[in-house]
Protein backbone atom coordinates (compact mmCIF):
# COMPACT_ATOMS: atom_id res chain seq x y z
CA UNK A 1 0.00 0.00 0.00
CA UNK A 2 2.65 2.49 -0.98
CA UNK A 3 1.18 5.91 -1.56
CA UNK A 4 3.00 8.70 -3.38
CA UNK A 5 1.22 11.82 -4.53
CA UNK A 6 2.61 12.95 -7.91
CA UNK A 7 4.35 16.32 -7.84
CA UNK A 8 2.40 17.46 -10.89
CA UNK A 9 -0.90 17.47 -9.04
CA UNK A 10 0.35 18.50 -5.60
CA UNK A 11 0.32 22.23 -4.83
CA UNK A 12 2.26 23.98 -2.13
CA UNK A 13 0.25 22.89 0.91
CA UNK A 14 0.96 26.27 2.51
CA UNK A 15 -0.98 28.10 -0.22
CA UNK A 16 -4.45 27.63 1.21
CA UNK A 17 -7.35 29.13 -0.65
CA UNK A 18 -10.96 29.25 0.33
CA UNK A 19 -12.52 25.89 1.10
CA UNK A 20 -14.15 24.45 -2.02
CA UNK A 21 -16.26 21.29 -1.94
CA UNK A 22 -17.52 19.23 -4.86
CA UNK A 23 -20.43 16.81 -5.22
CA UNK A 24 -22.08 14.84 -7.97
CA UNK A 25 -22.81 17.98 -10.02
CA UNK A 26 -19.07 18.60 -10.36
CA UNK A 27 -18.12 15.06 -11.40
CA UNK A 28 -17.56 16.01 -15.04
CA UNK A 29 -15.26 18.82 -13.95
CA UNK A 30 -13.29 16.47 -11.67
CA UNK A 31 -13.12 13.82 -14.41
CA UNK A 32 -11.75 16.28 -16.94
CA UNK A 33 -9.11 17.67 -14.56
CA UNK A 34 -7.83 14.35 -13.25
CA UNK A 35 -8.49 11.91 -16.10
CA UNK A 36 -11.32 10.00 -14.50
CA UNK A 37 -12.97 7.98 -17.27
CA UNK A 38 -14.87 4.87 -18.30
CA UNK A 39 -16.25 2.35 -15.84
CA UNK A 40 -14.67 4.11 -12.86
CA UNK A 41 -16.48 7.37 -13.59
CA UNK A 42 -19.74 5.59 -14.36
CA UNK A 43 -19.57 3.67 -11.07
CA UNK A 44 -19.14 6.92 -9.13
CA UNK A 45 -22.21 8.37 -10.87
CA UNK A 46 -24.31 5.28 -10.19
CA UNK A 47 -23.36 4.48 -6.58
CA UNK A 48 -23.55 8.15 -5.54
CA UNK A 49 -27.29 8.00 -6.27
CA UNK A 50 -27.51 5.99 -3.04
CA UNK A 51 -24.44 6.81 -0.98
CA UNK A 52 -23.38 10.42 -0.33
CA UNK A 53 -20.45 11.87 -2.26
CA UNK A 54 -18.50 14.98 -1.30
CA UNK A 55 -14.86 15.82 -1.80
CA UNK A 56 -12.80 19.02 -1.73
CA UNK A 57 -9.89 20.62 -3.51
CA UNK A 58 -7.38 19.86 -0.75
CA UNK A 59 -8.17 16.13 -0.85
CA UNK A 60 -8.16 16.01 -4.65
CA UNK A 61 -4.79 17.71 -4.98
CA UNK A 62 -2.91 16.65 -1.87
CA UNK A 63 -4.04 13.17 -0.87
CA UNK A 64 -4.91 11.21 -4.04
CA UNK A 65 -2.31 9.67 -6.34
CA UNK A 66 -4.16 9.97 -9.63
CA UNK A 67 -1.64 7.69 -11.35
CA UNK A 68 -2.83 4.91 -9.04
CA UNK A 69 -6.61 5.35 -9.49
CA UNK A 70 -8.82 3.42 -8.83
CA UNK A 71 -6.56 1.52 -6.41
CA UNK A 72 -5.31 4.59 -4.55
CA UNK A 73 -6.49 4.28 -0.92
CA UNK A 74 -7.78 7.84 -0.56
CA UNK A 75 -9.63 7.56 -3.88
CA UNK A 76 -11.26 4.43 -2.47
CA UNK A 77 -11.94 6.35 0.73
CA UNK A 78 -13.86 9.25 -0.83
CA UNK A 79 -15.15 8.12 -4.25
CA UNK A 80 -18.01 5.58 -4.44
CA UNK A 81 -16.82 2.37 -6.11
CA UNK A 82 -18.28 -0.51 -8.13
CA UNK A 83 -19.12 -3.31 -5.72
CA UNK A 84 -20.38 -1.05 -2.94
CA UNK A 85 -23.91 -2.00 -3.97
CA UNK A 86 -25.12 -5.46 -4.91
CA UNK A 87 -25.09 -6.37 -8.63
CA UNK A 88 -28.89 -6.58 -8.52
CA UNK A 89 -29.21 -3.08 -7.05
CA UNK A 90 -26.72 -1.68 -9.55
CA UNK A 91 -28.73 -3.20 -12.39
CA UNK A 92 -32.00 -1.79 -11.05
CA UNK A 93 -30.46 1.66 -10.62
CA UNK A 94 -29.05 1.57 -14.14
CA UNK A 95 -32.45 0.70 -15.58
CA UNK A 96 -34.34 3.29 -13.55
CA UNK A 97 -31.87 5.99 -14.47
CA UNK A 98 -32.25 5.07 -18.15
CA UNK A 99 -36.04 5.41 -17.84
CA UNK A 100 -35.60 8.94 -16.43
CA UNK A 101 -38.61 8.65 -14.11
CA UNK A 102 -37.43 10.78 -11.18
CA UNK A 103 -40.16 9.66 -8.80
CA UNK A 104 -39.60 5.98 -9.47
CA UNK A 105 -35.82 6.40 -9.15
CA UNK A 106 -36.22 8.21 -5.82
CA UNK A 107 -38.39 5.38 -4.49
CA UNK A 108 -35.83 2.79 -5.58
CA UNK A 109 -32.98 4.74 -3.96
CA UNK A 110 -34.93 5.04 -0.69
CA UNK A 111 -35.61 1.30 -0.74
CA UNK A 112 -31.95 0.44 -1.26
CA UNK A 113 -30.88 2.79 1.54
CA UNK A 114 -33.36 1.16 3.90
CA UNK A 115 -31.66 -2.21 3.27
CA UNK A 116 -28.22 -0.81 4.17
CA UNK A 117 -28.89 -0.64 7.92
CA UNK A 118 -28.76 3.17 8.23
CA UNK A 119 -28.76 3.07 12.05
CA UNK A 120 -26.46 0.22 13.12
CA UNK A 121 -26.46 -1.01 16.68
CA UNK A 122 -30.18 -0.17 17.11
CA UNK A 123 -29.06 3.36 17.95
CA UNK A 124 -32.31 5.02 16.89
CA UNK A 125 -34.37 2.65 19.04
CA UNK A 126 -32.12 2.19 22.05
CA UNK A 127 -29.78 5.15 22.40
CA UNK A 128 -32.06 8.19 22.25
CA UNK A 129 -32.69 9.56 25.76
CA UNK A 130 -35.93 11.19 26.89
CA UNK A 131 -36.84 14.12 29.06
CA UNK A 132 -40.23 15.39 30.21
CA UNK A 133 -41.00 16.56 26.66
CA UNK A 134 -40.16 13.25 25.01
CA UNK A 135 -37.26 12.12 22.87
CA UNK A 136 -34.26 14.43 23.17
CA UNK A 137 -33.36 15.56 19.64
CA UNK A 138 -29.78 15.35 18.45
CA UNK A 139 -28.48 13.22 21.31
CA UNK A 140 -27.64 9.65 22.18
CA UNK A 141 -26.94 8.21 25.62
CA UNK A 142 -25.78 4.63 25.40
CA UNK A 143 -22.96 4.52 27.94
CA UNK A 144 -23.62 5.71 31.48
CA UNK A 145 -20.96 8.45 31.60
CA UNK A 146 -21.11 9.66 27.97
CA UNK A 147 -23.65 11.75 26.08
CA UNK A 148 -23.37 12.20 22.30
CA UNK A 149 -24.45 15.57 20.98
CA UNK A 150 -25.14 16.25 17.27
CA UNK A 151 -25.35 19.99 16.45
CA UNK A 152 -27.66 20.62 13.50
CA UNK A 153 -25.09 23.00 12.00
CA UNK A 154 -22.50 20.20 11.93
CA UNK A 155 -24.46 17.84 9.73
CA UNK A 156 -21.89 17.60 6.96
CA UNK A 157 -18.12 16.99 6.59
CA UNK A 158 -15.30 18.51 4.57
CA UNK A 159 -15.37 15.29 2.53
CA UNK A 160 -17.33 12.07 2.93
CA UNK A 161 -15.73 8.73 3.71
CA UNK A 162 -17.35 5.95 1.72
CA UNK A 163 -17.26 3.65 4.76
CA UNK A 164 -18.94 6.16 7.09
CA UNK A 165 -21.30 4.47 9.52
CA UNK A 166 -23.18 7.76 9.83
CA UNK A 167 -23.83 8.03 6.09
CA UNK A 168 -27.56 8.39 6.81
CA UNK A 169 -26.84 11.86 8.24
CA UNK A 170 -25.86 13.06 4.76
CA UNK A 171 -28.48 11.80 2.33
CA UNK A 172 -31.08 14.52 2.80
CA UNK A 173 -33.69 12.50 4.69
CA UNK A 174 -34.53 14.41 7.87
CA UNK A 175 -35.99 11.41 9.68
CA UNK A 176 -32.64 9.58 9.42
CA UNK A 177 -30.69 12.37 11.11
CA UNK A 178 -29.70 13.08 14.69
CA UNK A 179 -29.65 16.88 14.95
CA UNK A 180 -30.07 19.46 17.74
CA UNK A 181 -30.69 23.08 16.77
CA UNK A 182 -29.50 24.28 20.19
CA UNK A 183 -27.88 22.72 23.25
CA UNK A 184 -30.46 23.92 25.78
CA UNK A 185 -32.45 20.69 26.20
CA UNK A 186 -29.24 18.68 26.27
CA UNK A 187 -27.87 20.97 28.99
CA UNK A 188 -31.04 20.51 31.04
CA UNK A 189 -30.76 16.73 30.59
CA UNK A 190 -27.12 16.81 31.71
CA UNK A 191 -28.05 18.66 34.89
CA UNK A 192 -30.59 15.95 35.66
CA UNK A 193 -28.04 13.20 34.98
CA UNK A 194 -24.91 13.88 37.03
CA UNK A 195 -23.54 10.47 36.08
CA UNK A 196 -22.70 11.95 32.66
CA UNK A 197 -19.21 13.45 32.84
CA UNK A 198 -18.26 13.24 29.17
CA UNK A 199 -19.93 14.93 26.17
CA UNK A 200 -18.89 13.87 22.68
CA UNK A 201 -19.77 16.51 20.09
CA UNK A 202 -20.13 14.70 16.79
CA UNK A 203 -22.00 14.73 13.49
CA UNK A 204 -21.24 14.93 10.61
CA UNK A 205 -18.27 16.94 11.68
CA UNK A 206 -18.59 19.76 14.23
CA UNK A 207 -15.56 21.48 12.69
CA UNK A 208 -17.52 22.47 9.58
CA UNK A 209 -19.13 25.05 11.85
CA UNK A 210 -17.74 28.55 12.18
CA UNK A 211 -16.03 29.49 15.42
CA UNK A 212 -19.02 31.57 16.50
CA UNK A 213 -21.51 28.78 15.80
CA UNK A 214 -19.32 26.20 17.53
CA UNK A 215 -19.14 28.52 20.54
CA UNK A 216 -22.97 28.59 20.70
CA UNK A 217 -22.96 24.83 21.17
CA UNK A 218 -19.93 24.44 23.45
CA UNK A 219 -20.18 27.34 25.91
CA UNK A 220 -23.49 26.18 27.49
CA UNK A 221 -21.84 22.84 28.28
CA UNK A 222 -19.33 24.70 30.45
CA UNK A 223 -22.18 25.75 32.75
CA UNK A 224 -22.77 22.10 33.74
CA UNK A 225 -20.46 21.34 36.66
CA UNK A 226 -20.63 17.59 36.14
CA UNK A 227 -19.30 17.74 32.59
CA UNK A 228 -15.54 17.29 32.94
CA UNK A 229 -14.57 16.20 29.43
CA UNK A 230 -15.66 17.57 26.07
CA UNK A 231 -14.69 15.58 23.03
CA UNK A 232 -14.98 16.71 19.41
CA UNK A 233 -15.05 13.99 16.77
CA UNK A 234 -13.54 15.32 13.54
CA UNK A 235 -11.89 14.36 10.27
CA UNK A 236 -10.99 17.99 9.54
CA UNK A 237 -7.26 17.67 10.22
CA UNK A 238 -7.07 15.05 7.47
CA UNK A 239 -9.51 16.62 4.98
CA UNK A 240 -9.13 20.37 5.62
CA UNK A 241 -6.32 21.17 8.07
CA UNK A 242 -6.47 24.85 7.04
CA UNK A 243 -9.48 24.99 9.38
CA UNK A 244 -6.91 25.42 12.19
CA UNK A 245 -4.20 27.30 10.29
CA UNK A 246 -5.36 29.81 7.66
CA UNK A 247 -9.16 29.90 7.72
CA UNK A 248 -10.52 33.33 8.59
CA UNK A 249 -11.64 32.13 12.03
CA UNK A 250 -8.89 29.61 12.71
CA UNK A 251 -7.55 31.76 15.55
CA UNK A 252 -11.06 32.24 16.96
CA UNK A 253 -11.58 28.49 16.97
CA UNK A 254 -8.35 27.90 18.84
CA UNK A 255 -9.23 30.61 21.37
CA UNK A 256 -12.48 28.74 22.02
CA UNK A 257 -10.45 25.58 22.62
CA UNK A 258 -8.31 27.52 25.11
CA UNK A 259 -11.45 28.73 26.87
CA UNK A 260 -12.69 25.15 27.33
CA UNK A 261 -9.31 24.10 28.76
CA UNK A 262 -9.14 27.14 31.07
CA UNK A 263 -12.55 26.15 32.48
CA UNK A 264 -10.84 23.11 33.99
CA UNK A 265 -12.23 20.62 31.49
CA UNK A 266 -10.33 18.19 29.36
CA UNK A 267 -10.82 19.02 25.69
CA UNK A 268 -10.11 15.98 23.54
CA UNK A 269 -9.97 16.23 19.75
CA UNK A 270 -10.87 12.78 18.43
CA UNK A 271 -9.03 12.97 15.11
CA UNK A 272 -9.97 10.49 12.41
CA UNK A 273 -7.02 9.39 10.28
CA UNK A 274 -7.68 6.48 7.92
CA UNK A 275 -4.29 6.29 6.19
CA UNK A 276 -0.77 7.41 6.98
CA UNK A 277 -0.71 9.68 3.91
CA UNK A 278 -3.26 11.99 5.55
CA UNK A 279 -0.55 13.03 8.03
CA UNK A 280 2.09 13.72 5.37
CA UNK A 281 1.28 17.35 4.40
CA UNK A 282 3.07 19.96 6.49
CA UNK A 283 -0.17 21.86 6.98
CA UNK A 284 -1.77 18.85 8.71
CA UNK A 285 1.11 18.70 11.16
CA UNK A 286 0.90 22.43 11.79
CA UNK A 287 -2.82 22.07 12.45
CA UNK A 288 -2.14 19.42 15.08
CA UNK A 289 0.58 21.55 16.67
CA UNK A 290 -1.73 24.56 16.91
CA UNK A 291 -4.50 22.45 18.44
CA UNK A 292 -2.14 21.04 21.04
CA UNK A 293 -0.87 24.53 21.91
CA UNK A 294 -4.35 25.34 23.24
CA UNK A 295 -4.01 22.63 25.89
CA UNK A 296 -6.31 20.24 24.05
CA UNK A 297 -5.27 16.61 23.76
CA UNK A 298 -5.51 14.71 20.47
CA UNK A 299 -6.57 11.06 20.19
CA UNK A 300 -6.53 9.26 16.84
CA UNK A 301 -8.89 6.56 15.62
CA UNK A 302 -10.11 4.91 12.43
CA UNK A 303 -11.73 1.72 11.21
CA UNK A 304 -9.84 -1.07 9.49
CA UNK A 305 -11.12 -0.92 5.90
CA UNK A 306 -10.49 -3.23 2.95
CA UNK A 307 -9.08 -1.40 -0.10
CA UNK A 308 -7.87 1.47 2.12
CA UNK A 309 -5.77 0.41 5.10
CA UNK A 310 -5.95 -3.39 5.44
CA UNK A 311 -2.19 -3.56 5.79
CA UNK A 312 -0.13 -3.71 8.99
CA UNK A 313 2.54 -1.43 7.54
CA UNK A 314 0.02 1.35 6.96
CA UNK A 315 -1.17 1.18 10.56
CA UNK A 316 2.36 1.02 11.99
CA UNK A 317 3.42 4.08 9.98
CA UNK A 318 0.26 5.93 10.94
CA UNK A 319 0.57 5.19 14.66
CA UNK A 320 4.27 6.09 14.67
CA UNK A 321 3.52 9.38 12.90
CA UNK A 322 0.69 10.18 15.31
CA UNK A 323 3.03 9.66 18.23
CA UNK A 324 5.71 11.82 16.58
CA UNK A 325 3.31 14.76 16.24
CA UNK A 326 2.16 14.50 19.86
CA UNK A 327 -1.14 12.67 19.32
CA UNK A 328 -2.17 9.42 21.01
CA UNK A 329 -3.10 6.37 18.92
CA UNK A 330 -6.44 5.32 20.43
CA UNK A 331 -8.65 2.91 18.46
CA UNK A 332 -8.54 0.59 15.48
CA UNK A 333 -12.22 -0.08 14.84
CA UNK A 334 -13.87 -2.88 12.91
CA UNK A 335 -15.98 -1.65 9.98
CA UNK A 336 -19.56 -1.19 11.15
CA UNK A 337 -22.35 -3.37 9.75
CA UNK A 338 -23.91 -0.60 7.67
CA UNK A 339 -23.72 0.98 4.22
CA UNK A 340 -21.34 -0.77 1.78
CA UNK A 341 -20.13 -3.03 4.54
CA UNK A 342 -19.48 -6.09 2.34
CA UNK A 343 -17.09 -4.03 0.24
CA UNK A 344 -15.06 -2.84 3.21
CA UNK A 345 -15.27 -5.63 5.77
CA UNK A 346 -12.21 -7.50 6.98
CA UNK A 347 -12.61 -10.76 8.88
CA UNK A 348 -12.02 -10.58 12.63
CA UNK A 349 -9.23 -13.15 12.32
CA UNK A 350 -7.38 -11.07 9.74
CA UNK A 351 -8.08 -7.87 11.66
CA UNK A 352 -6.51 -9.40 14.77
CA UNK A 353 -3.44 -10.42 12.74
CA UNK A 354 -3.06 -6.95 11.20
CA UNK A 355 -3.38 -5.27 14.58
CA UNK A 356 -0.95 -7.65 16.25
CA UNK A 357 1.68 -7.30 13.51
CA UNK A 358 1.51 -3.49 13.59
CA UNK A 359 1.34 -3.29 17.40
CA UNK A 360 4.35 -5.50 18.11
CA UNK A 361 6.59 -3.16 16.09
CA UNK A 362 5.54 0.01 17.92
CA UNK A 363 7.55 1.89 20.55
CA UNK A 364 6.02 1.69 23.99
CA UNK A 365 4.41 5.15 23.99
CA UNK A 366 2.41 4.29 20.85
CA UNK A 367 0.94 1.21 22.47
CA UNK A 368 -1.95 3.27 23.78
CA UNK A 369 -3.94 1.99 20.81
CA UNK A 370 -6.66 -0.64 21.25
CA UNK A 371 -8.12 -2.91 18.65
CA UNK A 372 -9.62 -4.35 16.66
CA UNK A 373 -12.77 -3.04 18.35
CA UNK A 374 -16.41 -3.61 17.38
CA UNK A 375 -18.96 -0.97 18.43
CA UNK A 376 -21.83 -3.39 18.92
CA UNK A 377 -25.35 -2.97 20.28
CA UNK A 378 -24.20 -4.13 23.72
CA UNK A 379 -20.95 -2.14 23.74
CA UNK A 380 -17.38 -1.97 22.52
CA UNK A 381 -15.83 -5.43 22.17
CA UNK A 382 -12.11 -5.85 21.49
CA UNK A 383 -10.63 -8.93 19.85
CA UNK A 384 -7.62 -9.67 22.04
CA UNK A 385 -6.45 -12.58 19.90
CA UNK A 386 -7.02 -16.20 18.97
CA UNK A 387 -6.51 -19.01 21.46
CA UNK A 388 -5.47 -22.46 20.20
CA UNK A 389 -5.85 -25.48 22.46
CA UNK A 390 -7.07 -29.07 22.71
CA UNK A 391 -10.68 -27.85 22.52
CA UNK A 392 -10.05 -26.03 19.27
CA UNK A 393 -9.69 -22.37 18.42
CA UNK A 394 -11.44 -19.49 20.14
CA UNK A 395 -11.51 -15.73 19.82
CA UNK A 396 -10.43 -13.99 23.02
CA UNK A 397 -12.83 -11.08 23.53
CA UNK A 398 -13.43 -8.37 26.10
CA UNK A 399 -15.87 -5.50 26.68
CA UNK A 400 -14.01 -2.18 26.77
CA UNK A 401 -17.28 -0.29 27.21
CA UNK A 402 -20.83 -1.49 27.63
CA UNK A 403 -24.43 -0.42 27.87
CA UNK A 404 -24.47 -2.49 31.07
CA UNK A 405 -21.47 -1.30 33.13
CA UNK A 406 -21.27 -4.72 34.78
CA UNK A 407 -19.86 -6.13 31.52
CA UNK A 408 -16.92 -3.71 31.27
CA UNK A 409 -13.47 -5.27 31.39
CA UNK A 410 -14.67 -8.86 31.50
CA UNK A 411 -13.01 -11.33 29.12
CA UNK A 412 -14.87 -14.12 27.36
CA UNK A 413 -14.35 -16.53 24.49
CA UNK A 414 -16.24 -17.30 21.29
CA UNK A 415 -15.81 -20.17 18.86
CA UNK A 416 -13.37 -19.29 16.10
CA UNK A 417 -14.87 -18.71 12.69
CA UNK A 418 -12.50 -17.73 9.88
CA UNK A 419 -15.00 -15.62 7.94
CA UNK A 420 -16.71 -13.88 10.87
CA UNK A 421 -16.58 -10.08 10.60
CA UNK A 422 -18.95 -9.04 13.41
CA UNK A 423 -19.97 -10.13 16.88
CA UNK A 424 -23.36 -11.51 15.80
CA UNK A 425 -21.52 -14.08 13.66
CA UNK A 426 -19.87 -15.60 16.72
CA UNK A 427 -21.09 -18.20 19.21
CA UNK A 428 -19.97 -17.85 22.86
CA UNK A 429 -17.87 -20.71 24.18
CA UNK A 430 -19.33 -23.17 26.70
CA UNK A 431 -19.17 -21.81 30.21
CA UNK A 432 -19.53 -18.16 29.21
CA UNK A 433 -21.38 -16.32 32.02
CA UNK A 434 -25.03 -15.80 31.17
CA UNK A 435 -24.92 -11.99 31.04
CA UNK A 436 -21.94 -11.99 28.67
CA UNK A 437 -23.49 -14.67 26.47
CA UNK A 438 -26.73 -12.70 26.30
CA UNK A 439 -24.86 -9.54 25.31
CA UNK A 440 -23.45 -11.43 22.33
CA UNK A 441 -26.49 -13.42 21.21
CA UNK A 442 -29.38 -11.20 22.36
CA UNK A 443 -27.94 -7.69 22.88
CA UNK A 444 -31.19 -5.70 22.72
CA UNK A 445 -32.19 -4.95 26.32
CA UNK A 446 -35.75 -5.62 27.39
CA UNK A 447 -37.98 -2.73 28.37
CA UNK A 448 -38.25 0.67 26.75
CA UNK A 449 -35.17 2.90 26.76
CA UNK A 450 -31.74 1.83 27.88
CA UNK A 451 -29.41 4.49 29.19
CA UNK A 452 -29.43 5.55 25.82
CA UNK A 453 -24.75 7.53 22.37
CA UNK A 454 -22.62 5.56 20.34
CA UNK A 455 -19.10 6.89 20.59
CA UNK A 456 -17.53 8.24 17.44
Amino acid sequence: MNHTVPTATRPDTDSAGRFQAYGTHQLDQIAKRFGLTGDTLEAVRLVSLVLPFRVNEYVLRNLIDWDNVPDDPVFQLVFPQPGMLSPADEARLTEERRRADRRSLAMLVAGIRAQLNPHPGHQAELNVPHDERGALPGTQHKYRETLLYFPSSGQTCHAYCTYCFRWAQFVGEADLRFAASSPHRAVSYLRQHPEVSDVLVTGGDPMVMSASRLREHLEPLLDVAGVRTIRIGTKSVAYWPHRFVTDVDADGTLKLFEQVVRSGRTLAIMAHFSHSCELAPDVARRALARIRETGAVVYCQAPLIAHVNDDAGVWERMWRTELAVGAAPYYMFVARDTGPRDYFKVSLARAADIFSEAYRNLPGLARTVRGPVMSTTAGKVVVDGVERGPEGRFFQLRFLQARDPALVGRPFRAHYRADAAWLDELQPAPGTPADLAAAVTDPVPSGSHAPAGEES
